[in-house]
This record gives structure tokens, sequence and C-alpha cells, in this order.
């Protein structure tokens, strides 16, 4: 399998002179766009590395996931799901669009900003802090790593130039559907999109998920079974924001994405892969990731259909 990944980084590498980093958070614009590394983490702990494996990359909307578990296990789903919706979007990750048009005002899914705002203010905790503390713990027993902390300059970056998802938010707050302090709410989430990590983390985190909710190191479940299968149906459907179609057909597993470059990959009952490549497609989604990703499901028969 290693030879497998060494070759599937090998293959796909070119992919990333057609891609760019984002730059609409201008510390992001700063990763370097010829990086492009894996990771696989199976539910027997083995691990295989490759290519630019030790590459550090802010979470962005990969940090979703563990958003929608905390909203899943604090909230319920007929709460989480009163609020926002369990449908693709054909629309970018950060319009407003849709939340004007529909009649419940209700985001399309958790994985889109709007949704991911919304599943913030649905976490456990009285303000911005106890919410934050909530998720970043979850993503700490996700990936076994306590050392997991906020890239202060990617969140103050975030933070400063952040008037879109202000809007959506405030909009929610007008619909009634964020109840919370609209500016505390925003500053979770900010901070939890800078949480800084390597592909290992990300690769764990995967198979947990991978591993019905369980952690393979532990035998800890820290997921509950159906909120699990929850997030991997939101995860294959919604995963990779508006070419979500795309990816089930060429590659087939639940994933999730960030602008910061990392894809998050299910596959269930076997392993998590986490790859990264800042350079990014007309989506947001890593381009020469999804490349690999597509070769490692092909080699490896990764597909669940």
């Amino acid at each position: 399998m290693e030879s497998i990944l060494k070759n599937a980084i090998e293959n796909n590498k070119k992919w990333t002179e057609f891609g760019q980093v984002a730059s609409y958070i201008p510390e992001l614009a700063k990763g370097n766009s010829e990086a492009l590394g894996a990771c696989i983490f199976d539910t027997n702990c083995n691990m295989i590395l490759g290519g630019d494996y030790d590459t550090r990359f802010t979470i962005q909307s990969v940090s979703k996931v563990a958003i929608l578990i905390c909203a899943l296990i604090d909230k319920g789903k007929k709460t989480v799901f009163s609020k926002v919706g369990m449908e693709p979007s054909t629309d970018p990750f950060n319009s407003l669009a849709k939340l004007e048009t529909r009649e419940s005002h209700k985001p399309l899914n958790p994985f889109i900003n709007a949704g991911a705002i919304v599943c913030t203010s649905l976490a456990s905790g009285d303000n911005g802090i106890e919410k934050f503390n909530r998720i970043h713990n979850m993503i700490k027993r996700m990936t076994n790593n306590d050392e997991i902390e906020v890239n202060h300059s990617v969140y103050r970056s975030e933070k400063l130039t952040g008037n879109t998802n202000r809007a959506i938010a405030y909009y929610l707050k007008g619909a009634n559907i964020i109840e919370k302090d609209v500016e505390d709410v925003l500053d979770t989430y900010f901070k939890l999109c800078s949480i800084e990590m390597v592909v290992e983390d990300v690769a764990k985190m995967a198979c947990v998920i991978a591993n019905d909710g369980i952690a393979p190191w532990s035998n800890e479940q820290i997921i509950p079974k159906e909120v699990n299968g929850i997030v991997k149906a939101i995860m294959i459907t919604c995963g990779l924001y508006d070419s979500s179609g795309e990816f089930s057909v060429n590659v087939g597993t639940p994933a999730k994405s960030g602008v910061g470059g990392c894809i998050m990959a299910v596959a269930p009952n076997n392993m998590g892969i986490a790859v990264v490549g800042p350079a990014l497609d007309m989506h947001g989604n890593s381009i020469a990731g999804k490349k690999v990703l597509e070769e490692l499901s092909q080699q490896l028969n990764l597909s669940m259909f």
C-alpha cells in the first residue's frame, strides 16, 4: 500500500499547477501551492505517510465535521435538522442566495458556511469560549492529539476579513435560526476553522468515523453510532460543496474538504485518508488532492458504490 500511495502522489503532483491557493483570507494566500501530501490510517492503527505529509495547514471547513458531531450529540437530530437542512447545494459554500429564497430560511445543509455557523451555535456551552472548548476537545479526542491548537495568525486574518460570514450569521439571527449572540458564535467558528493540523491528525479523525465512531487506538466509542451514520451520509452528499456528486462518482467515499487544502476521506470499516494540497479548484477543493483520492479509490477498491 505504501507504493500505491507514493505512486498516487507522484502521478498527480502535476495537477497542483492548475489550482490556486485561497486568497480571500489573506493569511491562506501564503500556502505552498506545490505541496501535496497524504496519510492513510486504518482501523488496525497502521499508518502510511506519503509526499509532503508534514505540511501544516488550518483545517477550515473540515472542522464542520466535528461541529456537526457535537451539535447532534448535544441537541439531538430533531433539533439540529429543524434549523439546518440535509440537502446538497448547487451554490458556492459561502452563498446567501438560498437563505432568502427558501421559505424556512434554513441553510441547505451543515457543511455550507451558513449551516456550520448554525451548528456551532447549537453545540453545548453558554458562551463562545465554552462552545469552542467543547468542539476543540472533540477534535483532540478524534485525533488522539492533545497538542492541537489554533493558528492565531490565520484566526485574526479570518476574523478581520469574514464579512460574508457576518452577513450570513446576522441574516440567520434575523430569521430566528440563530438564538445566541452572533459575534460570539462567529468568533467560535473562526477559531475552529483556524485549528492547525497535519494529515496524520485528519486521517485519524476520518478513521474514527470509518470505525463506526470508535477510536481504534482505545476502543472508546467517541461518536454514538447513530450520529456517526448521519455524519457519513451528509459527508457523501454534501462534503465537497457543489462538486459533491462528481466526487461521489469518481471516489465514492464520504469526505469533507477545506480551503486550507485538506480533504478528509472515510472508507467505512477500513481506513481514514487525509490529503493536503493547498492549490484549489474553482469549487474550493484541493485539485491534486481529489486526483490522489480518485487513484487510491481505484487501486484499493474504496468506492461504496
